[in-house]
């Protein structure tokens, strides 16, 4: 059976991320439809019978769908992982839209920094691009392990292969991305890295945190009763009675 566009967007998504599970699959390619879930079920039955993607029934209903082109098996450790990768795209979807999403894009060989995302985000309503970096820690990682992610990011700063990205802009000065850490766990980080380095529990906090404090209202003296109201200045204060 001939893919339509719809199917072939489903399996690049399913490839990107390595595996998405049922819920998401709908949400990203099925929300306009009047029955989302039950659209997805059927597409995807058809998609893993056509041998295009893979089912896992390893964690039960609803199913997870999995890419052929890793060899991600079926109850691999590394699929909670994924998932939350996979959360924190639809999570800055929410927020604007998104020129580019990498998944463990490879900067180099074995040894070097190698994010869980790489991003270009355009906020609703603005203009403007911003890349990122972003570490998505779903486990606790030891202040050791994130120093050493934060000593290869300087690494890859220092040897200037960002600079030569088709993404940068035109005119200089080159731009590294944000480091963004999404974690539950708040890290000991010092600020003499030459980038940003940023860290929220989830990429709406991120946002928020944008967000300008609102200023406390000034109090206000309470309304003075008829009787406290005196002339002052020789000028008679309006009561608004006519």
């Amino acid at each position: 059976m001939r893919l339509s566009q719809r199917d072939k967007a489903i399996i690049a998504d399913i490839n990107r991320f390595r595996v998405m599970d049922r819920d998401s699959i709908a949400e990203l390619h099925f929300s306009h439809l009047k029955r989302p879930i039950n659209s997805a079920n059927a597409v995807l039955k058809r998609l893993v019978t056509d041998g295009h993607i893979r089912r896992s029934t390893k964690f039960g209903a609803p199913y997870l769908y999995l890419s052929r082109e890793t060899a991600l098996s079926e109850d691999s450790a590394k699929i909670g992982h994924y998932l939350a990768i996979l959360g924190v795209y639809k999570d800055i979807l929410r927020h604007g839209t998104l020129d580019v999403f990498q998944v463990e894009p490879k900067y180099g060989g074995k040894g070097t920094v190698e994010p869980d995302v790489f991003c270009i985000f355009r906020k609703h309503g603005m203009t403007g691009r911003t890349p990122f970096f972003i570490e998505v820690q779903n486990t606790f990682y030891s202040q050791k392990v994130m120093t050493q992610k934060l000593k290869r990011y300087e690494e890859l700063y220092q040897s200037r292969i960002i600079t030569q990205e088709p993404w940068q802009p035109a005119d200089p000065p080159p731009v590294f991305p944000i480091v963004l850490i999404i974690s539950e766990h708040r890290y000991a980080i010092d600020g003499s890295y030459p980038f940003r380095v940023i860290q929220a529990q989830s990429f709406t906090q991120f946002m928020q945190s944008l967000k300008p404090a609102k200023p406390k209202e000034e109090q206000r003296p309470k309304p003075k009763t008829a009787s406290q109201l005196k002339y002052s200045g020789g000028i008679k204060i309006n009561l608004g009675v006519k």
